[in-house]
């Protein structure tokens, strides 16, 4: 399997440009998959620099309805006319982030790009084929990302608190492994491996996604005992972890530090040759 970082908030590349989102492309043996398409198009512009023709994307997954995993959505659309494109049935509702000064800032997907015949909405639990599924419904409490607290959804005239159920999770089985995608783990990442477990009755080989240990709103990072507590948890399920985006590298160097060769920092233009 191979992964290809085209969008997030760091660079390992001079050549790309990087920007507050995430966009992995995953070529597997049978799909080429793009999972978010971030903040903007510049996803696009590094696909073409890292030899990534986005036309030949059969099938594409926005993780949540934040625009740093879906601003790149038109871009997207433009250039591919063939693929479908996965999202949870409520990614569209409208999502606001806490700014200074009291500002309830719009952060959700573009509204004008619906209806599309392309989108396919899906609930708790979608199968696309015997390889490729995707899950939301996570229930679990624990090591929720404090951050989660300045984010809303409105309903009517009113804010209230963000339950990110519209937040789904790729999941990807090949020669018998099996690799999770998360974006940001809203729903906290501990949770969200608790759920797949429950569900598949085993834990994930490898692990790819962001953690939300960090407040783009305040620009504050999580706890260090937290973040403590979330790396003994990963350590504990044996998987390799690949992280990214909203964990940023500080709250990265403290999970390094307990998680020690489990877990990895990914940048845009990372490629990673995954051992499926």
């Amino acid at each position: 399997m191979i992964v290809k970082v085209l969008s997030e908030n760091t660079t390992s590349l001079e050549k790309l440009g990087s920007e507050h989102g995430l966009s992995i492309y995953i070529e597997t043996g049978t799909h080429k998959i793009l999972f978010d398409m971030g903040a903007s198009g510049l996803f696009a512009e590094n696909a073409e620099k890292l030899g990534v023709d986005l036309t030949k994307v059969d099938l594409a997954v926005i993780s949540h309805g934040h625009y740093d995993h879906g601003g790149g959505l038109k871009t997207f659309i433009g250039i591919n006319s063939r693929a479908k494109i996965y999202l949870h049935q409520k990614a569209f509702e409208r999502h606001y982030a806490n700014r200074p000064g009291g500002i309830k800032a719009y952060i959700g997907l573009d509204e004008t790009l619906l209806p599309n015949e392309r989108f396919v909405f899906c609930g708790d639990r979608y199968k696309i084929d015997t390889e490729v599924e995707l899950f939301s419904g996570v229930k679990g409490k624990r090591l929720i990302p404090s951050g989660n607290a300045d984010l809303f959804m409105k309903v009517g005239d009113s804010f209230i608190q963000d339950d990110f159920t519209h937040e789904q999770n790729l999941v990807i089985g090949e020669n018998g492994k099996i690799l999770l995608v998360a974006g940001c783990a809203h729903n906290g990442v501990i949770n969200i491996i608790s759920r797949f477990k429950e569900e598949k009755g085993c834990l994930p080989d490898y692990v790819i996604g962001g953690f939300h240990l960090y407040n783009n709103g305040t620009k504050q990072n999580e706890a260090p005992e937290i973040v403590d507590k979330i790396g003994n948890f990963l350590m504990d399920t044996g998987s390799k972890y690949y992280t990214c985006h909203c964990t940023v590298i500080d709250s990265y160097k403290r999970l390094k530090s307990v998680m020690g060769e489990n877990i990895d920092y990914i940048s845009t233009g990372t490629q990673l040759i995954i051992a499926m």
